[in-house]
């Protein structure tokens, strides 16, 4: 199959499930849920597609095509006023954006909180593995007791960004410091970038430039990238290398919220010489990892 039989077959199955999708939130609706009266027995379940169409203050053929699927050209401002109409949450908006073929809108950030007793737990479960949850400004909010002893965070480590650049244990320990330090500065700008109302970003930058020439040099680049995933090499002074796997996931009850885990690296002894360390700290019987 060639390259646009591919995108046709791509763009006929976003149609149909952008059909389906909406009549299935249409259908989902009693007409006292909008706002509408009651209109006695109804030969088909849910809103008409002419009720969405009026409450969204959108032409009647013109929503009927959206949802025939037919290639017509739609704005956010439009499948804004119609996901109010049906009621969508956040993360239904977002699907509906992807399959009219637009970027789905930044959710709002929620501000910094403190992590929930279910995440607090899952951070405490995850020993002996280091874990942490930063929010979008990289502010620490919960980091477990393995990543303090293996990372060398302190009571004065309050942010990941400033802590890379100015905590001299962390630094110390990092294997390749230099070589993942313009990766750091790069991800702070491309999640910068994402808020540019916020001036937050703008204050932890320039406070941090201020008082480190390397990350003033990195952030005058402006280069911006993003890393899910990444390899951190700790040189501790007591476990010896220790190699991991880190992984970056969104905590989705608090929007710009991230949990990052980290597991021993395959091909290591990093777990071995993880759960030694541990156990060698007071009260450290550490259970062994799976």
């Amino acid at each position: 199959m060639g390259t646009d039989q591919r995108g046709g077959a791509a763009r006929s199955r976003r149609q149909t499930e952008l059909r389906e999708y909406l009549r299935s939130r249409r259908e989902r609706l009693t007409p006292s849920q909008v706002g509408l009266p009651a209109a006695g027995n109804r030969r088909t379940p849910g809103l008409r597609r002419e009720e969405v169409a009026v409450l969204a203050g959108v032409g009647v053929s013109w929503y009927t095509w959206l949802e025939q699927g037919r290639d017509i050209k739609v704005s956010e401002e439009v499948l804004d006023s119609v996901a109010r109409v049906l009621l969508l949450d956040d993360v239904e908006r977002a699907h509906l954006y992807r399959l009219a073929g637009l970027n789905p809108p930044q959710r709002e950030a929620a501000p910094t909180v403190p992590a929930s007793p279910e995440m607090q737990r899952l951070l405490d479960a995850w020993s002996p593995r280091p874990a942490y949850i930063r929010d979008r400004h990289w502010n620490f909010t919960a980091v477990n007791d393995v990543a303090r002893r293996v990372f060398g965070y302190g009571e004065t480590d309050h942010n990941c960004l400033v802590s890379y650049f100015t905590n001299a244990r962390f630094r110390g320990l990092h294997e390749h410091w230099h070589e993942a330090a313009p990766d750091v500065a790069a991800g702070f700008r491309a999640d910068a970038a994402r808020y540019p109302d916020d001036p937050e970003f703008d204050r932890i930058a320039a406070d941090l430039a201020a008082v480190s020439p390397e990350f003033a040099e990195l952030w005058a680049r402006h280069d911006a990238a993003e890393h899910l995933n990444a390899v951190k090499a700790v040189a501790h002074p007591e476990a010896g290398l220790l190699v991991f796997d880190a992984t970056m996931f969104p905590v989705l009850e608090h929007p710009g919220h991230h949990l990052i885990l980290h597991n021993p690296r395959p091909g290591t002894d990093t777990e071995e010489r993880l759960e030694r360390l541990m156990a060698s700290q007071p009260g450290g019987d550490t259970p062994t990892m799976n």
